[in-house]
């Protein structure tokens, strides 16, 4: 495992994902990095996801003459590479994953945890033990953000774990009408209004692994998760004293009604501006 660099008095925000390239933009900032499919010891990134979502949420521009900053970037990551070159990763990884973070989470100071991962699962068992894990992750006090998945616009298709009741799951707010309309709507098998809030998410400029091209665009509910993850870490940053309850609570009082169904934007469009002044 990377040992940690603990530099200034940022929140440690764990990423599951494909991995994080050593970005210039992240600094010595990777505080950890530990990978569930090859142990391999440095981190490293074989699809680009990883980096791209870190780089929204922590990012601090250095490449782009902070052009391209992103949210929190005063931030340590923690990158946990549950997901393969192609983006493929199994249920197995991410619950071991969820156990490293309790583990690790005082030496890291984790206090947000974004997974801008979800599954269609196979089986109800397999739905069940995602959410059992996370929840549990959530009942031990850390801010969870979860993407809404990219499988809409049809009703319940928000993905595993971002289904759960409890966590905080994000949409994309400019996906949610229209052609490119995929991003994920409830109601869940619980029958819970979902997603929670929603932000932009298509065609979004971050980091990207390697030094030719220091940037790329993607799209998706991936894309949108981090933004809520990066605005959270710098609320706590502020106020360390906030529970998770309290931050749902804040974001849902932040949010802007765009006039959809709840199923469809949940609370509304994500206020930045609004929910840090809270």
């Amino acid at each position: 495992m990377k040992q940690s660099i603990y530099t200034g008095a940022g929140v440690g925000v764990a990423i599951l994902d494909t991995g994080i390239y050593p970005h210039i933009d992240f600094g010595n900032r990777i505080w950890a990095f530990f990978d569930f499919l090859s142990y391999r010891k440095r981190p490293y990134d074989d699809n680009g996801h990883g980096t791209h979502v870190a780089g929204i949420l922590a990012g601090d521009g250095t490449a782009s003459m902070g052009k391209y900053r992103g949210m929190a970037p005063g931030s340590g990551i923690v990158s946990l590479k549950v997901l393969d070159r192609f983006g493929n990763g199994n249920k197995e990884d991410v619950l071991r994953a969820f156990r490293w973070i309790l583990e690790f989470k005082e030496q890291y100071r984790i206090r947000v945890v974004n997974i801008s991962v979800g599954t269609t699962y196979k089986t109800r068992n397999d739905h069940d033990a995602l959410i059992e894990g996370v929840e549990k992750l959530w009942d031990e006090g850390l801010v969870i953000v979860a993407a809404a998945g990219n499988q809409g616009p049809r009703p319940g298709s928000i993905t595993a774990p971002g289904c759960s009741k409890k966590v905080i799951t994000v949409g994309s707010s400019d996906m949610l009408e229209g052609k490119g309309a995929v991003s994920g709507r409830g109601p869940t098998f619980e029958c819970v209004c979902k997603p929670d809030i929603v932000v932009p998410g298509s065609r979004i400029i971050a980091c990207a692994p390697g030094p030719e091209f220091p940037y790329g665009t993607k799209s998706g509910t991936s894309m949108s998760t981090p933004a809520v993850s990066g605005a959270i870490a710098l609320m706590l940053e502020k106020d360390p004293l906030l529970t998770n309850m309290e931050i749902k609570m804040m974001l849902k009082e932040s949010a802007d009604d765009m006039g959809l169904p709840r199923n469809q934007q949940g609370w509304g469009k994500f206020n930045c501006e609004k929910f840090l002044s809270l």
